[in-house]
């Protein structure tokens, strides 16, 4: 079976790819950002990457899987349409070819899907329970996005946008999971949400999803999440939180960085865990994860050895190089909340040492301004501040610096990495925020560092 994939270069869609050549598939594909770690793995593949045109489907595929972020006028979807080509969206494709009989363990939330998912998928790989998964990212414990596993289970990060422009259900709608981790809900994706209350909606009908000898596991101190479930819930709960033995999964911190902690259960210690990854929200999708694994059998001090070795995910405050004492790295933001959890996490890891915040606003979200008045706030934890209004940025961006002297407002990216490299000192950390490429900055400051530095 030959299948073709428009967007495949995203993390989910290219997960998906991986899964198909697993089942034996020819697949193919087009794109037109295409940046890794997904070129990278498609490249493994052996798949090639085409830009968008109706010759790319010559020959005719048998399915095509179109992407979320294509719409009716891309020349190849006008073709497939045209032509009367069978097509889906990639969690109709999903849901159909691969979960189907699957114990499904879907992992939700505004924030933390991803790493939460890679926690638990590891977690049941050291229970030797060979579980496939589908991440929108790659795990440092397996170098891989996706894979098929071994029946019964299978994780999925279970996203809240669109399928596709003919199907406007949230993805997770797709899944129907027995286990569903729900673990934040904030306002996001302002491209196809016009509030809150349309997210939630979405969540409500996620939870109507779930079987009663299923399980949700959800924050206790989650307003937006609470009202999800005061429309209804089936389906018994299990709540988590960072110091409340009151919870039924709760941890007690060791160090204020979050590299240390005990896990309770029903208030009695099962283990406790010390890793690399640093934020006291790091600490809750560790919480949930070892809830979820609890639900398929998993023993909770299994479970907190397997998160000791956990080694995280790529582009998650993921250290890309350190030159001459100042240490970069690269974390994949795309909201406030998420930008402020991380840098005070670091504050915690690393003390006095200077703390450098360097974001660009890329999300459809960030691009829209819709979280403008709160983005200078959220990098109240660094020492500089610097933000990258892209060309094509469509808001004025010179007020985020009004009343923050650390707040700097860059149009070009050269003269950005110049002036970092000229201020780094040793000792400095330096965190690129972003959910795209960024320009290759990471690579690009390393290198200005050597010529200065070294």
């Amino acid at each position: 079976m030959h299948i073709h994939i428009l967007g495949i270069c995203g993390t989910f869609m290219g997960g998906l790819a991986a899964l198909a050549c697993e089942l034996g598939y020819t697949v193919t594909g087009s794109d037109q950002n295409v940046y890794p770690p997904m070129s990278t793995q498609l490249a493994d593949l052996g798949i090639k990457i085409n830009r968008y045109s109706p010759n790319n489907l010559d020959p005719q595929p048998d399915l095509v899987l179109i992407g979320n972020a294509l719409s009716r006028g891309n020349p190849e979807v006008e073709a497939v349409l045209d032509r009367g080509i069978a097509y889906t969206s990639g969690p109709h494709w999903l849901a159909e070819a691969i979960l189907k009989n699957r114990w499904v363990i879907a992992v939700a939330g505004t924030h933390g899907k991803t790493t939460t998912s890679s926690m638990l998928a590891w977690i049941l790989e050291v229970a030797k329970k060979t579980p496939g998964f589908l991440i929108g990212g790659v795990p440092h414990n397996f170098d891989r996005s996706s894979r098929l596993g071994k029946a019964p289970f299978f994780v999925v990060e279970a996203d809240e946008y669109d399928s596709a422009f003919f199907d406007k259900r949230s993805k997770f709608i797709h899944y129907r999971p027995r286990t569903a981790i729900l673990n934040n809900l904030e306002f996001d994706h302002a491209d196809i949400f016009p509030d809150l209350a349309a997210i939630q909606l979405q969540f409500h009908y996620f939870v109507r999803t779930v079987p009663s000898n299923g399980c949700l596991i959800v924050p206790a101190r989650d307003s937006n999440l609470q009202a999800v479930l005061a429309r209804g819930c089936w389906t018994p709960v299990e709540r988590f939180a960072i110091e409340d033995k009151a919870c039924d999964w709760s941890a007690c911190l060791h160090a204020e960085d979050g590299s240390r902690f005990e896990v309770f259960h029903q208030g009695r210690r099962v283990g406790s865990v010390s890793w690399s990854l640093v934020g006291r929200h790091n600490v809750a999708n560790a919480l949930a994860a070892a809830a979820a694994a609890y639900q398929v059998g998993i023993d909770p001090e299994l479970a907190c050895s397997a998160l000791a070795r956990f080694k995280g995910v790529r582009r998650r405050l993921e250290l890309r190089g350190e030159v001459g004492g100042v240490a970069v790295y690269d974390d994949f933001a795309h909201h406030p909340t998420a930008i402020a959890a991380t840098l005070e996490g670091m504050r915690a890891r690393i003390g006095n040492q200077r703390l450098i915040a360097v974001i660009e606003p890329r999300s459809n979200t960030m691009r829209m301004g819709i979280h403008a008045s709160s983005l200078a706030p959220s990098m109240a934890a660094a020492d500089l501040a610097f933000v990258y209004a892209a060309p094509d940025l469509p808001w004025n961006t010179t007020s985020l610096a009004a009343g923050s002297p650390s707040l700097r407002v860059f149009h070009d990216l050269k003269d950005l990495v110049s002036t970092l490299a000229d201020l780094a000192q040793p000792g400095d950390h330096i965190v690129f925020m972003s959910n795209g490429s960024f320009g290759n900055i990471c690579a690009l400051t390393l290198e200005k560092l050597r010529q200065r530095l070294v």
